[in-house]
C-alpha cells in the first residue's frame, strides 16, 4: 500500500505528460462509494489500469495474470501495487505454470476469497474480463469470472454488501505514439444485489445474465471494428476530414468519440443498402492520401484558412514568433532531447507487440527524465553554488521542453504549408488535382452523410452532428 500512495502522484504527472490529452466522461461514476468492481476492455497492457487509478481517489486492487508474479522483482512491484494473481488455464496449457488443474482452481478460490475481503472493507478492485491485452479496436468474449466474483461476493452478505460493477470503455486514438489522446467512457454502474433471485435459482445462469450486461454496457462505451479493413476506413477518414464532420466550435474528445460511433455505423449502413458509394469512398480516400504521403504533404497543409489580414503580414508574423521562440527551443531541445529520446529507442528494441510499447516508454520515461533533471540540476549548482539559479534552472526544464514540442509541431506544420505553397508554383497541375481530388472527396463525404440522415432505416442513434 506504501509503494501504492507514493507512487501514484509520480504516475499521474507522468500519465498527464505522456497524454496530449486524457479525457473521463461521468468521472462522478468514477468517484462513488465502495465496495466496486471495475471491468474494463484491455487494449494496452499496464497502460489500462494505471488510467484508472489515476482517476479515482480510493486505491484500486487489480486482478492480473499470474505469469506477472514469476519474476521476483515483478512480483514484488506487482504485489506492492495492489495486484492480486489470477491463474488463466491458458498459461497452464503453454508450460508457463507448473500446477495442476486442481490446484489452479484451489489458487483461483484463494484468489476470489481475497476479492471477497476486500469488497467486505469497502474496497474496489479493477479487472479486465477479456482476458488478454489486445490492440485492436475491438472487445473478446468476456469471461464470467468478474460476474462469478461479484456475485459471490454478494452471497456471503446475502446480497446485502452494496456491491457495484463499473464498467469502463478506454478508447486510445494512437495508443503507441507520445502525445496522444484517451477518451474514458464510464457507463452506468450495475448493483449487483439486483440479480440475487437469478443467483439464487442458477448461480451459473445468473452469471452469463450478468456477464451480458457487462458487455453491453461496456459496447456502448467503446469504439468497436470488425476488421481491420474497416478500422483503417474508418480512421482515414476521421483523422482526414474529421474537423469538417464535427460541428462543434471547441472540439473535444467526446466529439471524436461519437463521430468514429457514428462513421462505424455508416460503413455498415453503406455496404447494406449502396456498396458502390462506400467502394468510392474507399478508392478514392486511399488515392488521395497515397499521393499525399508520396509528396510529404498532409491534408492539413492543404486547408485554406479564413482570411484574418493579408497573406504578407500573417506570414510575416508567424516568421516572427519562430524566429523570437527559436532560442527557447534550442535550449529546451538540449536540455531534454536524451531523456526524451531513450524510452522510444528502448521500447523499439524491447518489444515487437504493438500494447507494450507505450508502458516501456512511460516506465523508461519516467527513470530518464527523473535521472537527467537530478542530473543536470546537480551539474548547476555545482557550478554556480547558487541555490536560486538552480532552482530557476531546475523550474525552466519542464516547462522548455513543453515549448519545444509544441514549437516543433508548429514548425513542422509550417513547413509543410510551405512546401504546398512551392509545389503550388512548381508544380501547380498536380496541386490542382490535389485540391480537386480533395473537394471531390469532401462533397462525396457530405453526399453520404445527407443520405445516412434522412434514410429511415439508417441507425437512429450517434449520428454526425454536422
Amino acid at each position: 500500500m506504501l509503494f501504492y500512495t507514493v507512487m501514484k502522484p509520480l504516475v499521474q504527472v507522468a500519465l498527464r505528460v505522456f497524454f496530449r490529452q486524457l479525457e473521463v466522461r461521468h468521472p462522478e461514476r468514477l468517484q462513488m462509494r465502495g465496495p466496486l468492481l471495475i471491468t474494463s476492455n484491455h487494449p494496452n497492457t499496464l497502460m489500462d489500469p494505471l488510467v484508472a487509478a489515476i482517476n479515482r481517489r480510493q486505491p484500486v486492487a487489480f486482478l492480473a495474470k499470474s505469469t506477472f508474479f514469476k519474476n521476483p522483482i515483478l512480483r514484488a512491484i506487482m504485489e506492492s501495487g495492489n495486484s492480486i494473481p489470477i491463474y488463466r488455464r491458458q498459461d497452464l496449457d503453454t508450460g508457463a505454470e507448473t500446477l495442476t488443474p486442481a490446484q489452479l482452481e484451489a489458487q483461483n478460490e484463494k484468489a476470489f476469497g481475497r476479492c471477497y475481503d476486500y469488497f467486505d472493507k469497502g474496497g474496489t478492485i479493477m479487472i479486465f474480463p477479456e482476458g488478454t491485452s489486445v490492440s485492436e479496436r475491438r472487445l473478446r468474449p468476456l469471461k464470467t469470472g468478474a460476474a462469478r466474483i461479484a456475485l459471490g461476493a454478494e452471497a456471503r452478505h446475502n446480497f446485502g454488501l452494496g456491491l457495484h460493477i463499473l464498467p469502463m470503455g478506454i478508447n486510445y486514438f494512437d495508443p503507441q505514439r507520445f502525445r496522444s489522446d484517451v477518451y474514458v467512457e464510464l457507463a452506468e454502474p450495475i448493483r449487483v444485489a439486483d440479480y440475487a433471485e437469478q443467483y439464487r435459482q442458477d448461480p451459473e445462469a445468473a452469471a452469463d445474465v450478468l456477464t451480458n450486461e457487462i458487455r453491453r454496457r461496456m459496447e456502448a462505451s467503446l469504439i468497436i471494428t470488425r476488421t481491420d479493413e474497416e478500422d483503417e476506413l474508418v480512421t482515414q477518414v476521421e483523422r482526414t476530414f474529421g474537423q469538417h464532420l464535427i460541428q462543434d466550435d471547441e472540439e473535444t474528445l467526446s466529439d471524436n468519440f461519437q463521430l468514429s460511433r457514428t462513421l462505424l455505423k455508416a460503413v455498415r449502413f453503406f455496404e447494406g443498402h449502396d456498396p458502390v458509394r462506400l467502394a468510392e469512398v474507399r478508392e478514392q480516400l486511399h488515392s488521395y492520401l497515397e499521393k499525399l504521403r508520396r509528396h510529404r504533404l498532409t491534408d492539413d497543409a492543404l486547408e485554406t484558412r479564413p482570411a484574418a489580414g493579408s497573406r504578407a503580414s500573417r506570414i510575416l508574423s508567424a516568421g516572427i514568433r519562430l524566429v523570437l521562440g527559436a532560442p527557447l527551443f534550442v535550449y529546451g531541445v538540449i536540455n531534454n532531447y536524451i531523456p526524451y529520446k531513450i524510452p522510444a529507442l528502448i521500447a523499439k528494441r524491447a518489444t515487437k507487440d504493438a500494447e507494450f510499447v507505450a508502458p516501456i516508454m512511460l516506465v523508461t520515461g519516467m527513470l530518464t527524465f527523473t535521472l537527467a533533471y537530478v542530473a543536470q540540476t546537480a551539474l548547476v549548482y555545482h557550478l554556480t553554488q547558487d541555490w536560486r539559479w538552480t532552482l530557476l534552472y531546475f523550474l525552466s526544464l519542464p516547462v522548455s521542453g513543453f515549448y519545444a514540442l509544441s514549437y516543433e509541431g508548429n514548425l513542422a506544420s509550417r513547413l509543410r504549408r510551405l512546401r504546398a505553397l512551392r509545389l503550388f508554383r512548381e508544380q501547380r497541375p498536380l496541386m490542382e488535382s490535389l485540391l480537386k481530388q480533395r473537394q471531390e472527396l469532401l462533397t462525396i463525404l457530405r453526399e453520404a452523410r445527407e443520405v445516412y440522415l434522412n434514410t429511415p432505416a439508417a441507425p437512429s442513434s450517434g449520428r454526425p452532428s454536422a
